[in-house]
């Protein structure tokens, strides 16, 4: 895979200072347009072997871009502090927003890279990696990302020389350090992973552009004019295509479903619920405060129809458990910030890290649900969501989280008292809306799309619990045992 990049690609002094100047004016217009149109990002990753210029690269470009529209960021192998989150968690705050440039030094690529050729991991850990990564990409196109790959490559024997006349000048030995040695002591090694790697990860949405950085004439207009051409294809012509995933099941032939069968019928006492409630919530009290739950993290998700009593559940759930070390997140319509990134993005940036606990009020799954319903995405999207969702929360348990997912259903004829009754108390006024009585009237078509969205992303790693709050005693209390079910079983 390397070989056409050991050949010694070489462009003269005079060729290259006849083709900069057209080269940067064009990149610099290009930058512009992408700004000024708004409509996708740029993602540019930068690896490669040490000493084969990728930081003069990384210079290079922000001196012929604008730097203000440009974000660059550097990543090595993970340190111990990112471990308290799962690994693309210090990725996903770095991702540019649309209009603008990212351009990341290392990414996603290098701590799978660097321990697997120092064998910290093994095989089949690096494969399952390098299938996230391709997964991360292929999200990150559908959702509308131009990312560019570039590969810089040299010859074990240029990275020697390249190395030597680095630390042979005072003025350039600082950029070679003990881990630039002690890589190239595993040249061989770190190619044979790296070809794997990129043979890999390789795809339509993402190719790799492997770049011999034996010359930094040949190495700068390469990159720049790859870079410009993308970007005007992008600007220029559609995005790319992604192939579609599979559609949910069809429905069943008895038109029978979970939330269908789901029993509405159990009741609570007031006393009984008093004591249940507080014996749960000490309960949950203790679990959080066990010094083992500081090595995990726990997310809970709610979900639910209109008046389905997510708040009052919240408030009961959060009685039990120490403020500094919790947070509620309220899901509502997306901002102008967060609908520059890609739909997941905003839920990535408030993930707790160990010790800590994050409560959604409304969460991810409002793209197979709310979006799907309204037509806010295309078919398309939301089908594809449901592998994004599962594939991130897989994230999440193997990071430690404990994740407690809870729909919370009631009927359409107990939803109505509801709605009437917050229409007649005054300090209840504010709860409903116009669009609560608008959704109400898409009762069929949400329960058709709760359905497919448990069918879809139930799983042994993080199953839905339905619980029925058409008595809202009832309905809290299970709903807390069920959270410290899942914390015992996790510690």
């Amino acid at each position: 895979m390397f070989d056409a990049a050991e050949i010694g690609h070489r462009i003269g002094r005079k060729a290259y200072r006849a083709r900069e100047p057209e080269l940067r004016r064009a990149l610099l217009d290009a930058q512009y347009r992408v700004l000024e149109e708004g409509r996708f990002p740029v993602v540019v990753l930068v690896n490669g072997v040490d000493g084969a210029g990728k930081g003069e690269t990384v210079n290079l470009l922000n001196e012929w871009m604008d730097p203000r529209h440009v974000r660059t960021e550097a990543f090595g192998e993970a340190a111990e502090e990112d471990g308290d989150r799962p690994e693309m968690w210090r990725f996903w705050q770095v991702l540019p927003p649309k209009g603008h440039v990212g351009i990341l030094f290392g990414s996603w690529y290098t701590d799978p890279i660097l321990k697997r050729v120092m064998r910290h991991e093994k095989r089949s850990r690096f494969l399952r990696r390098l299938e996230r990564i391709r997964h991360f990409e292929r999200m990150l196109v559908a959702e509308g990302a131009l990312i560019l790959k570039f590969w810089f490559h040299l010859s074990r024997r240029a990275q020697r020389d390249r190395l030597r006349k680095l630390s042979a000048d005072p003025d350039t030995r600082w950029r070679v350090g003990d881990d630039d040695w002690r890589h190239h002591e595993h040249y061989d090694e770190f190619v044979k992973v790296c070809e794997a790697a990129l043979r890999e990860t390789s795809t339509g949405e993402a190719p790799w552009h492997i770049v011999d950085g034996s010359d930094p004439a040949y190495r700068a207009l390469t990159v720049g004019q790859v870079l410009l051409d993308a970007m005007l294809a992008r600007l220029d012509g559609p995005a790319p295509s992604i192939a579609p995933s599979a559609p949910p099941p069809a429905p069943a032939l008895d038109g029978r479903d979970l939330l269908g069968t789901l029993d509405h019928s159990h009741t609570l006492r007031r006393d009984r619920y008093a004591a249940r409630l507080e014996h749960g919530q000490a309960h949950l009290n203790r679990l959080t405060r066990d010094r083992r739950f500081h090595e995990r993290s726990m997310i809970v998700v709610f979900e639910g129809m209109d008046a389905a009593g997510k708040g009052s559940t919240i408030r009961r759930v959060t009685q039990a458990m120490d403020a500094r070390f919790y947070r509620v997140v309220p899901i509502a319509a997306p901002t102008d910030e967060e609908r520059a990134q890609p739909y997941l993005w905003r839920f990535w940036r408030h993930l707790p890290r160990r010790g800590h606990s994050v409560i959604f009020d409304r969460s991810w799954y409002g793209r197979v649900l709310v979006e799907r319903v309204e037509g806010l995405c295309g078919e398309a999207d939301w089908i594809r969501a449901y592998h994004e969702i599962n594939e991130f929360e897989e994230q999440l348990a193997e990071s430690g989280a404990i994740l407690v997912k809870f729909w919370l259903a009631i009927t359409p004829e107990e939803q109505l008292r509801r709605f009437h009754e917050r229409e007649s108390v005054p300090h209840k006024q504010f709860k409903i809306t116009s669009e609560d009585w608008r959704n109400r009237e898409k009762w069929p078509r949400y329960e058709r799309a709760v359905a497919d969205m448990v069918e879809r992303t139930s799983t042994d790693i993080a199953r839905w619990h339905l619980v029925s709050t058409e008595n809202k005693l009832a309905g809290r209390v299970a709903v807390i045992e069920r959270i410290c079910e899942a914390v015992e079983a996790a510690l």
